[in-house]
């Protein structure tokens, strides 16, 4: 057998060169075999392997079971459901023999119209990074390595080669840097870096953001560029950018020039091509002995599972769930789809459901609601109403409610571009409108992977659910929750404000040419909200269900550095349901700027009807800290805080107020 080389002592300094720069779309170089070649593919909402490139650059993929949008994977709030994401798509990986899923992306949703937040788990931090952490915890688990990204502040679509994202240290360090911290805990074998610039420098050049995640966030693998990102193969390889991806010969040939003068030092080079054999052996030790644990059923009913849980009802005036043996006039092309385009974002993360079909009036019937169904508008309508339309507004006065399934799709939400608007196309609003004057028991189905501005008709709607992009038996998941076989249990991971110009961020998407400024600092999502007292139509953390909960018997104590709190949660209903308990910290007197609220931790449970179960959290010095411009440190200024127990940013059930002197933890 072939002895393989695993140290660079062994290689050429051509091999190197040609280590560092991939081999083609897909695959890393094998060096004539020399060593092992892994193969990369897209996520992070099923396994994206491409059949065929166009010449125009378009591209089709082979069929592949499609899991929920990160996006509605964040409205679970369920780490052991990102966990179990996770760990079937390593599945599917294993199956086709791919070693790394590039997968999951952790960028903060700062701007509500960003085309890729879909993609994205949350406007928080703590979320997004928690979240991931799991999911790559899962997926590595399975025998898969994870590639986190896009490092760092790719939070617009919009001129995403050029831009430059300005933003403070201190902004970078809470908000935008966090989620890629916590995520490291689950060492990640590789991370990918961003396309735009950060501060004026290129992501594949941010030496001083990759010194951090190799010194102090601990990340121990490989950074690689996005897709065609690197415009200086020599400068990235001296920041640190260790494998370009993917082949580019004119990169590749001036890498070869630069080295021979002299301008990339031996140990730059080294050290890049050594870390790309580390993940070349990681991933192939990784997935030594592992076969896949589930069989495509299990995993199919794993992704319809976390669909129903990450679905978030955001009103309910009592319509839902439907009455055993009604009626249900089923209307709007998203409850019976002709395109799975029409339930999934655009671009590299876009999954080929195959034959698969989406049937809502079919599933509905299957659970004893007589559904009729009558299309009203197609998926390419913007503002036409024609006869559909009426036909479903008649339909909607003939039934004993209604059901309106509106929403986006890849066509509105995809890779490469942002929203033109936060609202529905006109045709949809209207068949809503239309709807709800024809039975004022109209429940709106929304479709889509982040913020919709429903100003124009949330009031009429007597009930709204929030499905996202759902995935494979996602209208078996929907209609569990309809009928009441599922007690819906998903949270909003995002803020839905009433308008966009209530978003500071939404000010202008640059202030001068090729340049974002971050003026809004730490005025993101909730945080600005509730420091301004701003009011939201559903505010972060949001969701209801069809049980009730109470909170009560709160108890705290200080012990080692850190605050130890414990309080009671009863589901004060006759039936189960799960609910996600939020834990804010607030500094009452600031010495510096702070926002009102900053979420720290969370946790989700089962709680049987009449049952009580009881949270527990540990907050350490990091929960109360600041980042100190000043002292480029993480600080605990002394003085008052206190800690809000939610079931979302606005809906605060328990308090406790302690102060902290030189560190030490003082209850009140």
């Amino acid at each position: 057998m072939k002895r393989m080389v695993r140290t660079v002592q062994e290689l050429s300094a051509e091999e190197k060169l040609r280590l560092i720069c991939g081999k083609d779309f897909w695959h890393t170089d094998d060096l004539g075999g020399k060593i092992p070649q892994i193969t990369v593919a897209d996520g992070p909402s099923g396994l994206r392997i491409v059949k065929e490139r166009a010449e125009d650059g378009s591209e089709t993929a082979y069929p592949a079971a499609a899991y929920p949008a990160i996006s509605l994977l964040a409205n679970t709030w369920n780490r052991a459901a990102a966990a179990e994401m996770g760990e079937c798509l390593a599945d599917e990986c294993l199956e086709k023999d791919v070693d790394i899923l590039l997968a999951p992306g952790v960028n903060i949703k700062r701007h509500p119209l960003n085309g890729r937040n879909f993609e994205y788990f949350s406007e928080d931090p703590v979320l997004a990074g928690e979240m991931a952490k799991a999911y790559i915890g899962g997926l590595q688990g399975g025998g898969v390595g994870a590639c986190l990204k896009h490092f760092c502040c790719n939070n617009l679509e919009y001129d995403r080669l050029n831009q430059s994202s300005e933003v403070d240290e201190r902004t970078l360090r809470e908000l935008y840097y966090l989620p890629f911290e916590i995520a490291c805990q689950a060492q990640p074998v590789s991370l990918m870096c961003s396309y735009n610039r950060i501060n004026g420098t290129f992501g594949a050049e941010y030496a001083k953001g990759f010194a951090l995640l190799r010194g102090e966030f601990g990340f121990r693998g490989a950074i690689v560029s996005d897709w065609s990102a690197v415009r200086d193969r020599t400068a990235s390889a001296a920041a640190g950018l260790d494998l370009e991806m993917p082949f580019n010969g004119e990169n590749y040939r001036k890498l070869c020039e630069d080295y021979r003068r002299g301008a990339l030092s031996d140990a730059a080079l080294d050290a890049c091509a050594q870390r790309v054999l580390d993940l070349v052996y990681r991933c192939k030790e990784m997935r030594q002995g592992k076969k896949p644990a589930r069989t495509d059923k299990e995993r199919r009913a794993a992704a319809r599972r976390i669909a129903a849980e990450g679905m978030v009802l955001l009103k309910n005036n009592g319509v839902l769930p439907l009455q055993a043996g009604g009626s249900a006039a089923l209307s709007g092309c998203y409850a019976r789809p002709d395109s799975c385009g029409m339930l999934r974002g655009g671009g590299s993360s876009a999954v080929n459901r195959g034959e698969e079909k989406f049937d809502l009036p079919a599933r509905l019937a299957e659970r004893g609601t007589e559904a009729r169904y009558e299309g009203a508008f197609r998926f390419d309508e913007v503002e036409s109403f024609g006869q559909s339309a009426r036909r479903a507004a008649l339909l909607a006065a003939e039934c004993d409610c209604s059901i309106v399934c509106v929403g986006l799709g890849e066509k509105f939400e995809r890779e490469g571009a942002d929203r033109e608007t936060a609202r529905l196309p006109a045709v949809q609003e209207r068949a809503i409108l239309e709807s709800a004057k024809s039975n004022p028991n109209t429940v709106v189905v929304v479709f889509a992977g982040s913020y919709i501005d429903m100003s124009a008709w949330e009031e009429k709607a007597a009930a709204i659910l929030f499905a996202g992009y759902p995935g494979t038996g996602g209208d078996d998941a929907l209609a569990d929750i309809l009928v009441g076989k599922v007690n819906p249990s998903g949270k909003l991971s995002e803020t839905f404000p009433r308008c966009l110009a209530d978003v500071p961020a939404a000010d202008g998407r640059c202030v001068s040419a090729g340049v974002t400024r971050y003026t809004e600092g730490l005025g993101v999502g909730y945080r600005c909200f509730s420091t301004n007292d701003v009011p939201v139509l559903f505010p972060f953390g949001h969701g209801l269900s069809y049980s009730v909960f109470a909170y009560s018997d709160l108890s705290a104590s200080a012990e080692g550095g850190a605050l130890h709190i414990s309080f009671a949660v009863e589901n004060a209903s006759e039936r189960s349901g799960a609910e996600t308990v939020q834990v804010y910290v607030r500094e009452c007197v600031p010495l510096v700027s702070r926002p009102d609220r900053e979420l720290k931790d969370f946790a989700k449970a089962e709680i049987a009807a009449g049952k009580r179960k009881r949270f527990s959290f540990s907050l350490g010095q990091r929960a109360f800290a600041h980042w100190s411009a000043s002292k480029d440190c993480w600080e605990v200024s002394d003085g008052v805080y206190e800690v809000l127990i939610g079931s979302s940013a606005q809906d605060i059930r328990l308090r406790c107020k302690l102060c902290i002197k030189n560190g030490e933890i003082l209850l009140r």
